[in-house]
């Protein structure tokens, strides 16, 4: 594990999904570590980054989640510092932390995604708020755009419920996503790869507690069933596997990530949600479980993902 060098596994940080972040991090440090590997942790929110190249870090692996860590900055710094890591790099980060940005790009290459219409908080009016279930149906989902973890995301199902929900997204967001809700399978597909070597690994299946797969479900409650295999129709695995696929790739995401679909109930068409460039790797994480699936073990893919790391310049460490 020497060629590795010393590395660096940011986790913590300043976003909203710090707590998430800090055990993503101590289970890859853990993993790492295990494996000889000459791993440090790394938090952003109490240390510099210029103190990376002083202490003569060799590359990093990326656990931090959500802003400041997946949008494209951090990436950006460590570009400056000549210092590879695990994940997209910036203009991929950037757009696909951007939930409004992803749906565009996705819908303008006949990738489907749910409908959806956008708030600016300060500019919108209650008048459109409360036009939003006309637009989009009801339920309807409302969302920070740029955001992970479920965080500030309701499930809205009548008038009365919209402009709370729109206040608690606009604190963690300017820009707030009202989203047509797909009724139907919740399934999640991890990629791992670049470009034309970029594949997918097992689609999972989640049924949480009256459907609502929220912070506290992902996280902090052992009642959420995550089915792999997944038991989706004959032919639907594959197709969702070849579409998340694609839908990374138009993104220009390397290393790994994992797309989020919902299955229409009625029409069986998948609905591609976001995607997340900096997945979880926690006990409840859903690519180390995808990853199990395939036979690949918790060490082996944080060495794997280790192993990808890159610049923006196509100069892998």
């Amino acid at each position: 594990m020497s060629q590795f060098g010393k590395v660096a596994v940011l986790m913590g940080g300043a976003s909203a999904e710090r707590e998430v972040s800090l055990m993503s991090g101590a289970g890859v440090l853990k993993a790492l570590l295990s494996r000889g590997v000459d791993a440090h942790a790394f938090d952003p929110a109490h240390r510099h980054l210029s103190d990376l190249k002083r202490e003569g870090f060799d590359r990093c692996f990326i656990a931090l989640h959500g802003r400041l860590g997946e949008d494209g900055t951090v990436q950006g710094a460590l570009e400056l510092l000549g210092i590879p890591y695990t994940g997209s790099g910036v203009m991929a980060s950037a757009i696909s932390m951007d939930k409004v940005m992803t749906k565009r790009i996705w819908l303008s290459e006949g990738i489907a995604t749910p409908r959806y219409a956008l708030l600016r908080r300060g500019v919108y009016t209650r008048g459109a708020v409360m036009e939003i279930p006309d637009l989009l149906g009801l339920p309807v989902i409302v969302k920070p755009a740029r955001e992970g973890s479920s965080l500030g995301v309701t499930k809205v199902a009548g008038y009365s419920g919209m402009a709370e929900a729109v206040d608690a997204a606009s604190q963690l967001n300017d820009d707030i996503l009202c989203e047509e809700c797909i009724e139907g399978d919740e399934v999640t597909c991890p990629v791992l790869g670049h470009g034309d070597n970029a594949y997918a690994l097992p689609v999972i299946r989640i049924v949480a507690p009256l459907g609502q797969y929220d912070y506290q479900n992902k996280y902090f409650t052992d009642t959420t069933q995550y089915l792999v295999p997944c038991g989706l129709p004959a032919g639907e695995e594959a197709a969702i596997q070849e579409l998340v696929v694609r839908a990374y790739r138009v993104l220009g995401c390397r290393g790994w990530g994992r797309i989020d679909v919902m299955i229409d109930g009625r029409t069986r068409q998948p609905y591609l949600l976001e995607i997340n460039t900096s997945p979880g790797m926690t006990g409840h994480s859903l690519v180390p479980m995808s990853a199990r699936a395939a036979g690949i073990g918790y060490e082996d893919l944080c060495v794997k993902l280790l192993a990808d790391t890159a610049l923006d310049t196509g100069v892998a460490a």
